[in-house]
């Protein structure tokens, strides 16, 4: 017995059968799913400009744009990023299967479709999208400038706060993607290096993009703030009494510079920054670099 997709969730359906469309709209709309239908990639853009789906279900092979091209396009729009795409496919080669995966899909099935296994697909995709969106939703509404790209720069979510910062300080940003230089910087290796590039602004300032996370293969996770270095060292100052030098030392941390880069910048050795950042860790009550970072960015974030 097929267990119901939860009822009011919104399904794309992206196949040029008509048999399919037919097979998959009854079956779907059966369990209270509302079932948007496109016969090619082309119509599928023109929906989801109207219309975010909870899920497609996309055809790999077409005529015209296929699937994989579809989808690409698709996630270049923000607002469609966190949407989940199972590929539905007669192809079962591998290369297949990657090409799907690095399109933007999440999951792939065969064709001839078996109902309860694509259910079962949509009910696991389903709830892992709410998860993330849900706590993306609890960022936008506290107020965090946050952001996160892939390592080609795309920018795959980002909360409208970080949204209004960059454009005030880039008036031609499109949100498509990442300002050049940080996609440089993404590509200069796999692993990025200790920092990304602040970029100026006009009016004298910096735009700085502080590197939160870069765990995932495919995600990372940036903080966006615009200011000047000695307006922030002053914020960390009052807010944990820390001295000039070690309020200077705890900046360069929040950015994600090492303890080398932090000694060229502000002309110490290596060893002195780490004296420094013993005494901030116990002023800060913290263990580790990490949590002096955080602590850091939540100070700059108050104010």
């Amino acid at each position: 017995m097929v267990e119901p997709v939860m009822a009011r969730d919104i399904v794309l359906v992206v196949d040029d059968s008509p048999e399919t469309l037919g097979f998959l709209t009854d079956a779907l709309e059966q369990f209270g799913a509302t079932v948007l239908v496109a016969t090619e990639g082309q119509q599928a853009l023109d929906v989801v400009e109207r219309v975010t789906p909870d899920i497609v279900l996309m055809d790999a092979v077409m005529p015209g744009m296929d699937g994989f091209e579809t989808t690409r396009r698709m996630k270049r729009n923000a607002a469609l990023a966190h949407v989940p795409v199972i590929f539905m496919t007669g192809l079962s080669e591998t290369e297949n299967i990657v090409e799907g995966l690095e399109s933007g899909g999440v999951d792939y099935v065969t064709k001839p479709i078996v109902l309860d296994e694509l259910f079962a697909r949509i009910r696991v995709h389903l709830a892992n999208a709410r998860t993330a969106q849900s706590a993306r939703h609890a960022l936008d509404t506290a107020g965090r400038t946050l952001l996160a790209a892939s390592r080609a720069g795309a920018i795959l979510w980002c909360t409208p706060q970080a949204v209004k910062l960059i454009e005030e300080a880039l008036p031609g940003w499109d949100g498509a993607a990442l300002p050049g230089p940080l996609v440089t910087w993404l590509g200069t290796t796999g692993n990025p290096p200790s920092a990304p590039p602040a970029l100026p602004i006009d009016d004298g300032r910096q735009l700085h993009f502080a590197l939160l996370s870069a765990t995932s293969e495919t995600e990372v996770l940036f903080r966006v703030s615009i200011g000047n270095g000695n307006n922030d060292v002053a914020i960390l100052r009052r807010h944990y009494a820390v001295t000039a030098r070690e309020a200077e030392v705890l900046l360069w941390v929040a950015r994600g510079k090492s303890n080398r880069d932090i000694g060229e910048i502000l002309g110490l050795s290596p060893r002195t920054v780490n004296k420094h950042l013993e005494q901030i860790y116990q002023k800060l009550s913290v263990e580790n670099r990490a949590s002096a970072a955080i602590a850091a960015i939540k100070a700059l974030d108050e104010h």
